[in-house]
């Protein structure tokens, strides 16, 4: 054959793949509202996971697009986005820092035939009472986050009196829930609480429970709130000295939360995360170690937590995609269900009876201003001060069982 047909034939077949259809993933995320920061995260992680993999080729040799829509944390409009995505083509759909928005978002994808990865929604209900075989959680449940921050606290700060503030929805319930579990502060004549309104809390509703805290004489106040919410409260302690008082403990801690605080104000709390930008290097993760830094020169930020669920998702579903060889969704949640995976931190692996990815959970404590400062982009917020594998810190199937059987929910996903 001659050189000038080998080119022609080698041109056309380079054309081809590049006008190939491209897979149109759908973000369900909230662009507006008190999670946006945390939605712009996933949106920052999701795309820098899709270049990634469009410049390796893309998947089954088409080019992956992002397609997206904003929920404003509100679960009725994210019902709604399930459906539009669904209409553009979207062949699978991730997103959320609300927990009721994913599990409301999750339900819809499932009658429209759509997986559905939640990224931030730590309620145990997401892969519990409310689980189903379409949903898969990469983040971890309220009661990993409960079980390795419990731990801690009972090791350093052992018979403390405790008072709850909670977001008044399922995240809220279930974190503060499982934290006095862990935590055996379940007495609430011992360890009161006070709920808070979501979304639309006002900052009088902050501030009146703040209050209450400080009289209660606590010596912990457990502030189970995330996103905006959390920086508004904590603004509002510092002013009343709290955080002097108290030790503060915020279940689900991320970057992005201690940026818009700030860490002077946030300095000495504890909390938790899934992962922070310094895991790779605690667990010898070189994928990690290169996901940090691509992501810190791409955008002139650490990565938080929602940015590496984000990108972990869109790597695992174009990875199943691969090893099926299709796009249906069946064939897909074979296999997922119980694939292990390492990708930016320690092995991973998604659990067949909750299609909850089990992992390695930290118990975190902000660190001091002067130490924070010492980072390129002054963003080293976080010391690891413990670390839980997920077997230990994950619900067992006898436990997630009896959740399902109380809820008289069927004891398989359906």
């Amino acid at each position: 054959m001659k050189r000038t047909t080998l080119l022609a034939l080698g041109l056309g077949f380079c054309l081809t793949a590049q006008a190939a259809d491209p897979i149109k993933l759908g973000l369900n995320y909230p662009r507006t509202g008190p999670y946006k920061e945390e939605g712009l995260s996933q949106m920052r992680g999701a795309l820098l996971a899709i270049d990634e993999i469009n410049q390796r080729g893309g998947v089954l040799g088409r080019p992956l697009e992002l397609i997206s829509r904003n929920t404003a944390s509100r679960p009725e409009k994210a019902v709604v986005n399930v459906d539009r995505l669904a209409d553009e083509g979207a062949a699978m759909l991730f997103g959320g820092v609300s927990s009721a928005v994913a599990i409301s978002a999750g339900k819809r994808a499932r009658e429209r035939g759509l997986l559905y990865f939640g990224t931030i929604t730590y309620s145990n209900d997401t892969t519990g009472r409310d689980g189903h075989r379409y949903m898969f959680r990469e983040s971890t449940s309220a009661w990993m986050s409960a079980r390795v921050l419990g731990q801690y606290l009972n090791k350093t700060m052992p018979g403390k009196n405790y008072f709850y503030i909670t977001a008044d929805y399922t995240w809220g319930h279930t974190s503060e829930s499982s934290l006095r579990q862990a935590t055996n502060t379940m007495d609430q004549s011992k360890h009161p609480g006070v709920k808070t309104p979501f979304p639309n809390a006002r900052l009088s509703d902050f501030r009146q429970a703040l209050k209450q805290a400080e009289q209660s004489g606590a010596d912990v106040l457990a502030l189970v709130l995330y996103g905006e919410d959390m920086v508004r409260a904590m603004r509002i302690a510092d002013e009343l000295g709290l955080n002097k008082k108290m030790q503060i403990a915020v279940p689900n801690l991320s970057t992005t939360m201690v940026e818009s605080a700030g860490p002077d104000i946030m300095r000495g709390v504890l909390g938790s995360e899934p992962w922070t930008w310094r895991v790779p290097e605690v667990e010898g993760s070189e994928r990690g170690k290169a996901f940090v830094k691509s992501f810190s020169e791409t955008y002139q930020v650490r990565p938080s937590s929602s940015a590496a669920i984000a990108y972990t998702i869109v790597n695992q579903w174009a990875d199943a995609v691969e090893r099926a060889r299709s796009l249906d969704s069946e064939k897909l949640i074979a296999a997922l269900e119980n694939h292990r995976y390492t990708l930016l931190k320690d092995e991973q692996y998604w659990r067949d009876f909750d299609h909850q990815s089990v992992q390695t959970v930290y118990a975190l404590r902000v660190k001091q201003r002067e130490e924070v400062l010492k980072d390129k982009y002054r963003q080293d917020y976080f010391e690891i001060v413990h670390r839980l594998s997920g077997d230990v810190a994950a619900p067992s199937l006898a436990e997630w069982q009896e959740e399902r059987r109380s809820a008289n929910q069927p004891l398989q996903l359906q």
